[in-house]
């Protein structure tokens, strides 16, 4: 048998201020944006850095310690794992997204 595993470790920096959302029964979610380069080779042979942007959450504890200590364009390393998610838009449309959940988070 074989074991899958999801685990995703990216280093970027924050793009945005977390959001934070605390529920009725004590527990909280931050959300917030990272940013991650690749440089990219051109036809020309120079290279250009392109951006990626990831969406990214925490729960509990960790969700306090952000919206605490983590501030936009503050370089960090998340290490965490991807959720895939499916929701309705205003326009009742169904939209597709893809998130990392965050497990740990360092200040670079």
């Amino acid at each position: 048998m074989t074991t899958v595993r999801n685990y995703v470790t990216l280093i970027g920096n924050i793009g945005t201020n977390a959001q934070i959302t605390k529920f009725e029964n004590g527990k909280s979610v931050a959300r917030f944006s990272l940013a991650t380069s690749k440089p990219q080779r051109k036809n020309d042979g120079n290279y250009k850095e392109t951006i990626e942007w990831h969406r990214v959450f925490a729960w509990g504890n960790l969700a306090e310690f952000i919206e605490k200590y983590a501030e936009k364009g503050k370089k960090v390393a998340i290490h965490g794992r991807l959720v895939n998610r499916t929701y309705l838009n205003q326009e009742g449309q169904k939209r597709n997204l893809t998130e990392v959940e965050v497990r740990q988070i360092i200040g670079l």
